[in-house]
């Protein structure tokens, strides 16, 4: 009797559509994300969630000569240095396109030019809204400086082993290389 019920609701939760979702309000907020409460009733049981909204996000992999720039930044859930493309938070009233350009020039100090569309897709579907936008570019305009301020030139097929090493362990900066070698073949 108890295993039905068990199997009920997990094929209940995962097959059918809830008859309505409430919002509970914030339950935290700062610059950076907003954290809601949500119940979704389903038929015979509640599920409640804490939705963190982060915004949109917007990101470039760019090429030159089959190199691609990567930047490397502190991450405290691995406590290490980052290899990652160049991206971050879309301002309010910004295009994506131009947030990646952005993001790129404060990130690297290189500026890019003819950006087109790879991939768009959102990294979580229960918890975490962070639609994605990832463009690439394969012209860029090397910043005249010795000084090296926190990015690599790495070539393309460097970087599909250093995903595979575990080098690169950024969902965001895997999963654009990997869409660009799937749509490009490289």
């Amino acid at each position: 009797m108890i295993q039905k019920k068990i199997n009920k609701t997990t094929t209940s939760e995962t097959t059918s559509l809830p008859k309505s979702i409430q919002s509970h309000g914030l339950v935290y907020s700062d610059k950076f994300k907003r954290i809601e409460r949500i119940t979704a009733k389903f038929d015979g049981f509640n599920k409640e969630y804490f939705v963190s909204d982060f915004g949109e996000k917007s990101a470039v992999l760019v090429l030159c000569d089959n190199y691609v720039l990567l930047v490397r930044q502190y991450r405290l859930l691995i406590n290490r240095l980052s290899f990652e493309i160049p991206g971050g938070k879309v301002d309010d009233g910004e295009a994506p396109k131009i947030t990646a350009a952005r993001e790129c020039m404060e990130e690297t100090g290189v500026k890019i030019d003819n950006l087109k569309p790879l991939i768009e897709y959102d990294p979580d579907l229960e918890y975490t809204k962070n639609h994605t936008y990832v463009f690439y570019s394969e012209e860029a305009e090397k910043k005249n400086s010795t000084k090296k301020i926190g990015y690599e030139w790495v070539p393309l097929h460097k970087c599909l082993k250093m995903i595979e090493s575990g080098m690169i362990t950024d969902s965001l900066s895997i999963i654009a290389i990997m869409a660009y070698k799937l749509n490009f073949g490289v």
